[in-house]
C-alpha cells in the first residue's frame, strides 16, 4: 500500500512532521509511507492558471495523490483553523478529483490541551466535501505534543504510539475495502 503523508507545517522541526515520521516507523510492513514535502512549492491557487499548462508543482501534487492508495494529513492549528499552506494545497485539487473516495486519515498535533481539534474538524469537513473516504478510527487529535517528543523529535509517548498505530490499522482496513470494491468493479 502506497501512502502519501502530508504535514500542514512548513517548519523544519515541525512536531506534525515528526508525528508523520513516527507513523513511518510504526507502519505495518504492507504500508509504504512517503512524506510529501511539496505543498510549500505550490503557488497561490488561481483558477486562471489551472489549465492544460498547469505548473510542474501542481502536476506533481496531483500525481502523488493519484498514485497513492491512501493519504494521511497531520496538521497544526493556526487561529482555530488549518494553516494557509495546507488549505492552498487542497484548493488546487478541489475540482480535479484526486480525493474522490480516497481512503484518508486526519491527525492534528498541538501543544494545546485540545490537540488542535478545531483545525482537525475543519480539515475533516473540507476533505469530506472533496469526497475523501474518512473511515471510523482514522481521525486523531494529539494534545500536548511537545511533551510526547524528545529532544531529537522522536515520539516517546507509548499511548500516542498506540493511538497512531490504531489510525494506521483503520486506514489499512479502509484501503483494503476500497481496493476490494475496485477489483470487483473491474
Amino acid at each position: 500500500m502506497k501512502i502519501l503523508a502530508v504535514s500542514g507545517s512548513l517548519r523544519a522541526k515541525s512536531s506534525n512532521t515528526m508525528i508523520l515520521q513516527a507513523l513511518v516507523d510504526l507502519a505495518p510492513d504492507v504500508m509504504n509511507i512517503k512524506i510529501y514535502d511539496g505543498i510549500g512549492n505550490l503557488p497561490h491557487f488561481n483558477p486562471d492558471i489551472d489549465n492544460e499548462n498547469a505548473l510542474i508543482s501542481v502536476i506533481d501534487w496531483r500525481s502523488q495523490l493519484q498514485n497513492s492508495d491512501g493519504v494521511i494529513f497531520c496538521t497544526p492549528e493556526y487561529a482555530h483553523g488549518v494553516p494557509g499552506v495546507l488549505k492552498n494545497s487542497l484548493d488546487w485539487i478541489v475540482s480535479s478529483g484526486e480525493f474522490m473516495y480516497k481512503p484518508t486519515a486526519v491527525i492534528s498535533a498541538s501543544p494545546t490541551p485540545d490537540g488542535g481539534a478545531k483545525a482537525n474538524a475543519s480539515l475533516v469537513q473540507t476533505l469530506r466535501v472533496m469526497m475523501a473516504a474518512i473511515a471510523e478510527g482514522t481521525v486523531l487529535s494529539i494534545p500536548a505534543v511537545s511533551a510526547k517528543l524528545n529532544h531529537e523529535n522522536k515520539l516517546i509517548d507509548p499511548v500516542t504510539a498506540i493511538a497512531l498505530r490504531s489510525v494506521l490499522d483503520n486506514l489499512e482496513l479502509s484501503i483494503d475495502g476500497s481496493l476490494s470494491k475496485q477489483s470487483s468493479m473491474e
